[in-house]
């Protein structure tokens, strides 16, 4: 395994490398099931080399969360731009959220493992990360929801939904399972998404 010096990649590269192997194996095997000696060699590196460029296991972890955290909220604040107080502006920020965890099933697939009590001694990531996130489309949806909605409920059905689908699909006719790389289930899943929301929301067509 290389470091870095002597002829290998500069820092600022190796450290973004040993992030992005740290996403993928997190999202995975889960924190618990990842060692930092398989971040290592995924990257191609000596554990010593890791630690001084990205520090330890939950260090790491951390960073990785962040990040996608932060790729996120920048995904929500562009759709928001283009938000309108209505049934289309709704449907937008909900599209743009599929589109964005069937890109990076990775960022569902890390707070899945979160679900399951994976990292469990890391604590308070979901009121650091989720919460601000899902307070800002709350707010959103509330300019645009009808008599009666339940703007809270329906936005954590949304979620739980689009986690479940672009990480375990679902169960075709035959017994197949499909997800999001199959264009007609994602196509017949966003049709439902868009119903399901339209409904529960009471939005006007």
């Amino acid at each position: 395994m290389g470091g870095v010096g002597g002829g290998g990649p500069e820092p600022d590269t190796a450290r973004q490398r040993v992030i992005e192997k740290a996403t993928h194996l997190f999202a995975s095997l889960g924190y618990d099931g990842t060692s930092v000696q398989m971040i290592a060699d995924a990257a191609g590196l000596d554990i010593g080399t890791v630690t001084d460029l990205v520090g330890g296991k939950r260090e790491l972890y951390l960073t990785v969360m962040r990040r996608t955290y932060l790729a996120t909220q920048a995904m929500f604040n562009a759709a928001f731009t283009e938000f309108t107080p209505d049934r289309a502006g709704v449907l937008l920020v909900v599209d743009r959220f599929l589109d964005f965890y069937t890109d990076h099933p990775e960022i569902p697939e890390l707070w899945i493992h979160r679900w399951l009590s994976d990292a469990a001694d890391i604590t308070g990531l979901e009121g650091l990360y989720l919460k601000p996130l899902r307070d800002s489309v709350k707010q959103a949806f509330r300019r645009a929801a009808g008599p009666g909605a339940d703007v809270d409920m329906t936005l954590e059905t949304i979620v739980w939904c689009v986690r479940g689908f672009v990480v375990g699909g679902m169960v075709g006719a035959s017994g197949e399972v499909h997800g999001p790389a199959n264009i007609g289930y994602l196509q017949r899943f966003r049709a439902y998404l868009h119903q399901l929301v339209t409904r529960s929301l009471a939005l006007e067509r």
